[in-house]
C-alpha cells in the first residue's frame, strides 16, 4: 500500500526520508523534544535526522551541553536543545508535579519538608558544576539520613529535575550523571505563558505535522484546552485543514513531498510512532501489542511507505545482527531495502549491522 498523504508528509517533517538538520542539536530543536528513556535509541533517533552524524557526534553534543536529557513532560525522559530546556520545563513540568506530589508523599514519604532537605544535600554535592553519577548522589542522601533505597532515590532526582534544580549530564560509562541545573544550562529570561504555548505548538507541528490538537495535548501532557489555545496562538504561522470533523495542523512552509519507497529502521520509542494520540495512521490495530507492549515499552520498528511492517532488535553479542520480526510478508525488494537501511545504521554506530 502506498503511503497516505498524512504519513508521506510526516515522514518528511520528521526527517526520516532525508535528514533535516546539519547538527545533532539542530535535529533535536527541529523536533522540539525527542523521547529518550532508552538512551541508545535516542541517539539513533537524533542521528537518523542529522546529516552524516555518528553516535559519537550525538554523545559529544550531549557532553557539551548542547543537548540536555531531562524530564520536561509526561514524567518521561526527553532530549531537548539547551536553549529550550528552561521554558519547556516551566510550561509543562508543574502539571506532572501536581499529579505526583500526593503519591510520592504517601508511598515514599517524600513530603515537602523531606524534598527541601534533599535539595540542600544535592545542591552542596553539585554546586561546583561537576557531574556526579546517580549512585554517588544516592550515597550523599544516605549519609544525610535520607534513605534512597528502592525507588526513593529515583523519585527524589525526578522531582528535583522537574523543579529545574538538576538535569542529566554526560554519561559515565553506562551510567547517567547529574549536574546542577544553573551550572549547566545558561540563564534565560522566562517566557510569558501564552508565548510558551505558541512556541510549543509551532515547534511540535514543525517536526511532527500534520497533527491535531489531541495529538499535541497527548505529546505535551498539557490539557486539551491548553493545546487548543496553543494552536490558536500559533495559527498565523500554521496551515490547517478540517477533514472528517478533525482539524489537522501543518507547517505553513510544508512543500508537497515526493513519494519514497525507502525502508527505514527506526529506534525504540521513535517520535514517528509515539508522538501522537492515535497510532492508526502508522500501525495496524491488530499489531499494536507486538510493537507497544503492555508495559509501555515501544519496540524498534521497520517502516515502509509510512507504515510499521516489522519490529527489529540488535543482538547483544558481537555478531552485529539486527533480527527483524515481520508483521507481514516482505518482498524481495523490501528485504534489499532493509539491508540498505542497515548500512546507514552501520555508519552511525561505526560497527557492522547485518539483517537477520
Amino acid at each position: 500500500m502506498a503511503a497516505s498523504p498524512l504519513t508521506l508528509h510526516r515522514l518528511h517533517r520528521h526527517g526520516i526520508v532525508g535528514p533535516v538538520a546539519e547538527t545533532p542539536a539542530e535535529a533535536v530543536r527541529r523536533m522540539a523534544a525527542v523521547q529518550a528513556q532508552d538512551y541508545h535509541a535516542s541517539l539513533w533517533a537524533v542521528g537518523l535526522r542529522t546529516t552524516g552524524a555518528t553516535a559519537k557526534d550525538v554523545e559529544e553534543a550531549i557532553a557539551r551541553g548542547e543537548i540536555v536529557r531531562t524530564w520536561p513532560m509526561r514524567g518521561t525522559l526527553h532530549l531537548l536543545a539547551r536553549e529550550d530546556v528552561r521554558w519547556m520545563l516551566a510550561l509543562m513540568a508543574p502539571r506532572v508535579q501536581a499529579a505526583n506530589a500526593a503519591r510520592i508523599a504517601r508511598d515514599y514519604g517524600l513530603d515537602a519538608k523531606t524534598l527541601a532537605r534533599c535539595r540542600r544535600v544535592l545542591e552542596r554535592a553539585l554546586a561546583d558544576g561537576r557531574p556526579m553519577a546517580r549512585g554517588a548522589l544516592y550515597a550523599r542522601l544516605d549519609e544525610a539520613g535520607i534513605d534512597s533505597s528502592g525507588q526513593r532515590g529515583l523519585h527524589v532526582l525526578n522531582w528535583l529535575a522537574h523543579e529545574s534544580l538538576i538535569c542529566q549530564g554526560p554519561r559515565e560509562g553506562r551510567q547517567p550523571t547529574f549536574v546542577w541545573f544553573d551550572a549547566w544550562v545558561p540563564p534565560a529570561p522566562p517566557l510569558a505563558r501564552d508565548e510558551a504555548l505558541r512556541r510549543l505548538a509551532l515547534r511540535y507541528v514543525q517536526g511532527h505535522g500534520p497533527a491535531t490538537a489531541a495529538d499535541l495535548a497527548w505529546w505535551s501532557g498539557l490539557t486539551q484546552k491548553d493545546a487548543n489555545a496553543a494552536l490558536a496562538l500559533a495559527s498565523p504561522r500554521l496551515a490547517q485543514e478540517t477533514r472528517d470533523g478533525r482539524t489537522w495542523w501543518s507547517a505553513s512552509d510544508a512543500a508537497r513531498p515526493r513519494a519514497s519507497r525507502a525502508v527505514h529502521l527506526l529506534p525504540a520509542f521513535d517520535e514517528y510512532v509515539i508522538g501522537y494520540r492515535h497510532r492508526d495512521a502508522v500501525l495496524e490495530p491488530q499489531h499494536t501489542r507486538r510493537v507497544i507492549g503492555a508495559n509501555g515499552l515501544v519496540s524498534p520498528t521497520v517502516v515502509i511507505d509510512g507504515r510499521v511492517v516489522a519490529t527489529w532488535k540488535r543482538t547483544a553479542d558481537t555478531r552485529g545482527e539486527a533480527v527483524v520480526a515481520p508483521l507481514r510478508a516482505l518482498t524481495d525488494a523490501e528485504r534489499d531495502g532493509l539491508r540498505t537501511s542497515a548500512m546507514r545504521l552501520e555508519r552511525f554506530l561505526g560497527m557492522p549491522v547485518r539483517i537477520a
